[in-house]
């Protein structure tokens, strides 16, 4: 709606609510006291002619016609008066104008303090904006856009699409925005209504199946994985979809089709590509990892003090130190809030670095930490239990009961 159209549909609001403020005012009283004089006109006209009747029964009266004559000349010599006692109460427009000036003044005031004006307003701005900041996205600028400009982007991006709910390109976009403010709710949303629109192409089966990963939710991921598999058939020389599928299948453990994924990636590109290098490191790392069940393991048992209260949506976190209590980690293990007491086992799989395994420590400690917001950087008010250093192979009993 643009400002123009405002205040056009407020004004006739406006109007609509002073005609019913004024007329019943204005023509009700009138119409109120005619009526109420005429019913008694009439009815003091009907028991007089009544009372005259049985007068004239009874002989009491010699000129009944007389008397019934005056008495109609009379009614009607009411009519003047009564007319005149309607005009002389008739309420002016004069004594009406200050309660409709007040009703306009409230109306709009109360419209400037509670009506969100101001951000209509910056919202309306922020809309108009999204051809400079489309061109801002796009540009080869060495200066990225900013926090604020992505999140004026997002809104200005939402309102067109409100408009225009069949552009793809443009759910697309917003898919991929949510993707780089890492707005999963967000991404996955638009990126499902842009493949609705356009389940052939490419680019948005790869955003797709990318915010689908990110979600967290293995039904999800298993449509993630058939979509990418789809580009693959379609192009054999995709490499973000073989990379998507690497990462992938190394989180959940298949280092052997995140090594194959890799390789293919290798292959495709030119030999002096700079990206080589790093695959080399991720294959070297898949490939440590599928020789890490050959390490020694250190096994867990982790209970509960009686004071400690699980929160809703926080993880266990297991990790793996030297003996001398270092603070990072060689190994660990995020898991999901279970019934306690539970046992955990971990191993080379389990290792933070591919260079430093857990099985090259003689001695090992062990922490269970439970996160309450599932941010492993922030510890305030976490519940932790820690063993005392025991060698590797061993097994520990952890009793979560300090708070940090």
């Amino acid at each position: 709606m643009t400002e123009m159209w405002f205040w056009l549909i407020t004004a006739l609001m406006i109007v609509v609510s002073i005609g019913l403020f004024v007329l019943p005012i204005y023509r009700g009283k009138d119409q109120d006291e005619l009526a109420s004089r005429d019913e008694l006109n009439k009815a003091f006209f009907r028991d007089r002619m009544a009372e005259l009747n049985e007068e004239a029964q009874e002989g009491l009266v010699e000129n009944q016609d007389e008397l019934a004559l005056e008495l109609k000349q009379s009614l009607l010599d009411d009519i003047p008066e009564q007319a005149q006692s309607s005009k002389s109460q008739r309420v002016s427009l004069a004594m009406l104008l200050p309660g409709v000036l007040v009703l306009v003044f409230l109306s709009y005031a109360l419209y400037g303090i509670m009506g969100n004006q101001s951000k209509v307003v910056a919202w309306q701005d922020t809309a108009s904006r999204l051809p400079e900041l489309s061109r801002r996205l796009m540009s080869d600028s060495q200066d990225p856009m900013t926090e604020q400009e992505m999140d004026e982007m997002t809104l200005a991006l939402r309102t067109q699409l409100q408009r225009t709910p069949e552009d793809g390109m443009g759910w697309l976009l917003l898919g991929r925005i949510g993707l780089a403010n890492r707005d999963i709710q967000t991404a996955e949303g638009a990126m499902a209504k842009a493949y609705d629109l356009m389940p052939q192409d490419s680019d948005v089966k790869l955003g797709y199946a990318q915010s689908l990963m990110l979600s967290g939710d293995e039904q999800n991921a298993n449509v993630a994985r058939n979509l990418l598999r789809e580009v693959i058939a379609q192009d054999h020389t995709n490499l973000q979809a073989f990379s998507l599928l690497a990462f992938d299948a190394f989180e959940r453990g298949a280092f052997d089709e995140a090594v194959a994924a890799w390789s293919t990636m290798k292959q495709l590109l030119p030999e002096n590509d700079p990206r080589i290098t790093m695959l080399e490191r991720s294959i070297a790392r898949a490939e440590a990892q599928m020789g890490a069940g050959q390490g020694q393991s250190v096994s867990v048992n982790i209970s509960l003090d009686e004071g400690v209260n699980l929160p809703a949506d926080g993880v266990l976190i297991v990790s793996v130190h030297s003996a001398d209590g270092a603070p990072m980690p060689v190994a660990a293990k995020r898991l999901p809030l279970d019934k306690f007491p539970l046992t955990v086992e971990l191993t080379d799989a389990d290792s933070m670095i591919p260079e430093r395994l857990m099985s090259s420590l003689p001695e090992v400690l062990v922490r269970a930490r439970i996160d309450n917001d599932g941010n492993v950087m922030t510890k305030d008010g976490d519940w932790f239990g820690e063993s005392q250093p025991f060698e590797l192979g061993g097994s520990a009993d952890i009793v979560v009961n300090q708070k940090q």
